[in-house]
């Protein structure tokens, strides 16, 4: 039986990235897949940006290879890349319109006239912006001058396209809508896009894989259900979302239930344990027990609030209460391995 591997838009083998004595990425091996949309999520300083801009050709690699669709690019300049790069601060030119941004690429490349319009304009539907062509930047919302970036990289029809936190600059209602808009625009375009993002749930709700960064080095690749349900590292488990320790095992605070019956039926199977509640946050949606356990520890339950009220939540402060979970939500993780020196 023969399988068909799907092609690499981006390969990167024993990656490596020193400034001084700082080892910024310490050997990173990755495998993107031709039209994903793929995510390197970590917290600042574990690499990620380092990785996206020696792939742009921004960063030269202290050591290791970068191919993009099988070729060698590692020492190749920015120019000589099938890539474009969004940036947070989109880089828009202030004094050109939407139309001239985004042609700006094409003329730089001596593209013809009426070719170049054709291709903006494609590229402006393609984003949802067309009837916007003679506007400036700073008549933009910044979800719009997000989306005029974005058709500018576009245009140039890269085999990817790299976006360096670029809804960082958003506030939370934007930055949500244009998490879907995003994909969206990923799917329709068909290009790969790598997407560097120190929010979980970003990371979570856009890719089709994601890659867990920390101090240089990949901790999991996976996706999102994966990487969430089932972490493969201990730092894994706590960056991306919360996670309780309960003994042994670790499980996930929308999986615990909140119980004030202490002699209430378990379900079967289930487990329990016993605490007091030492804190109680109403988040609207959500309410967030945090439980003191009688047998030492602490844990933090979620519990949706279908027909409560913030009052009603807020008598559980100080009260006993019993957890129960389903063993099938417990999971087990390794800790990481030490940080290799650079070379």
């Amino acid at each position: 039986m023969f399988f068909v591997m799907p092609d690499l838009a981006v390969r990167l083998r024993d990656l490596r990235k020193s400034f001084g004595t700082v080892h910024a990425v310490a050997g990173v091996d990755l495998g993107v897949h031709d039209g994903e949309f793929f995510s390197m999520l970590g917290p600042s300083g574990s690499g990620k940006t380092t990785v996206l801009r020696m792939i742009a050709g921004f960063e030269q690699p202290t050591g290791g290879v970068i191919e993009l669709a099988g070729r060698d690019v590692t020492r190749l300049a920015p120019f000589d890349r099938d890539v474009n790069t969004v940036f947070q601060d989109y880089a828009l030119f202030p004094h050109m319109n939407v139309l001239q941004n985004v042609e700006y690429g094409l003329r730089v490349k001596r593209v013809p006239k009426a070719r170049r319009r054709e291709l903006a304009s494609e590229a402006l539907r393609s984003v949802r912006l067309e009837g916007f062509e003679a506007r400036k930047p700073g008549q933009l919302s910044g979800g719009q001058r997000q989306r005029v970036a974005l058709a500018r990289a576009l245009v140039n029809e890269p085999k990817v396209l790299l976006l360096d936190e670029p809804l960082g600059a958003l506030d939370l209602k934007l930055r949500e809508e244009m998490q879907v808009e995003l994909k969206a625009i990923q799917r329709r375009v068909g290009i790969t896009f790598l997407f560097v993002t120190h929010d979980q749930e970003e990371a979570l709700t856009m890719s089709d894989r994601i890659a867990v960064f920390n101090q240089g080095r990949i901790e999991q690749v996976g996706t999102p259900a994966e990487v969430y349900e089932r972490p493969a590292t201990a730092f894994v488990a706590g960056f991306v979302g919360t996670s309780n320790r309960i003994g042994d095992v670790c499980v996930r605070p929308e999986k615990i239930h909140v119980a004030t019956a202490l002699d209430a039926g378990l379900g079967e199977g289930e487990r329990h344990a016993v605490g007091t509640v030492a804190e109680v946050v109403y988040a609207g949606a959500v309410t967030r027990f945090v439980v003191d356990l009688e047998d030492g520890g602490r844990v933090v339950a979620l519990q949706q609030n279908l027909q409560t009220s913030s009052m009603d939540v807020m008598s559980y402060r100080d009260a006993r209460v019993r957890l129960s979970w389903h063993p099938d939500h417990e999971f087990r993780v390794a800790e990481a391995p030490e940080p290799a020196s650079a070379p």
